[in-house]
């Protein structure tokens, strides 16, 4: 908050802050100062600020609003024009984690394609507005499920609660695929943190006859390859109806998956 106060200080009262810095300020969890972005009016009389990228654009009715007491542009433009320039799987997953928390809805991104049909980088908009998931949780779990999809594999559901025949809650995958029953976690800081109650969730999952694979940001992001191979692998494989799968009182085919519950 400090060097954009400062920032602001440099810049016409007309500017706003945008790009990766706007979407900092409405709460995303992104680097806001590598560089500090911000955008001024067309005819705005003033030349390029050190440590600033500084880009000329109109400003629509509803397109700058006030965050902590600095000027900013919309959550809806702000995410649009991030979406626009940043390589897919990133986009993927700042939309999500926008739209997860509320800031805005899926239509109101394609609303803005629609209305900016000639923008640069809009064909790439239109791809991540495809792929948002709004129960995606984590911007890893993003990054996981796409590197599924653009490996080729089915689209999996995301955070699906697994029940038992009596409508009791067994856990949550982060991803699953509910016709072959595999279930698809990723592995992040907080998991060393709740060790014991993640390992109690995927007994009672496995005991049921739910297959898993777990994954860590070293997998996701240095062996993307390898994540698709496994999956794909247990994807080719039907699930075991053996009697281990049904060692609790549990069967594959009682078990009922319900999105977000």
């Amino acid at each position: 908050m400090h060097r954009l106060e400062a920032a602001r200080l440099r810049l016409p009262d007309t500017a706003a802050f945008s790009g990766l810095t706007a979407a900092w300020l409405h709460g995303l969890d992104v680097r806001p100062c590598d560089p500090i972005e911000a955008t001024v009016p067309e005819g705005e009389g003033v030349s390029a600020r050190s440590a600033i990228a500084l880009r000329r654009s109109e400003f629509a009715k509803g397109d700058v609003v006030i965050l902590r007491d600095l000027r900013a542009t919309s959550a809806r433009r702000t995410i649009a024009e991030v979406c626009a320039r940043l390589e897919l799987i990133e986009g993927v997953a700042i939309a999500d984690a926008a739209v997860h928390a509320g800031l805005l809805k899926i239509s109101e991104l394609g609303s803005w394609a629609a209305a900016h049909g000639g923008y640069r980088g809009i064909q790439k908009l239109r791809r991540v507005i495809s792929f948002v998931d709004p129960a995606a949780e984590s911007p890893m779990e993003s990054r996981l499920r796409m590197v599924l999809i653009l490996g080729g594999l089915p689209r999996p559901r995301s955070q699906v609660t697994i029940r038992d025949r009596w409508g009791r809650a067994l856990g949550r995958p982060d991803l699953y695929y509910e016709d072959v029953r595999l279930g698809i976690e990723y592995d992040g800081g907080t998991h060393r943190d709740s060790l014991t109650d993640d390992n109690r969730r995927q007994n009672r999952l496995l005991n049921a006859g739910v297959r898993l694979l777990r994954f860590t940001a070293g997998d996701v992001i240095h062996n993307p390859e390898t994540v698709v191979r496994q999956v794909r692998t247990m994807l080719a494989e039907p699930p075991s109806n053996s009697s281990s799968a049904g060692a609790r009182g549990f069967r594959g085919e009682e078990l009922s998956a319900s999105a977000g519950a």
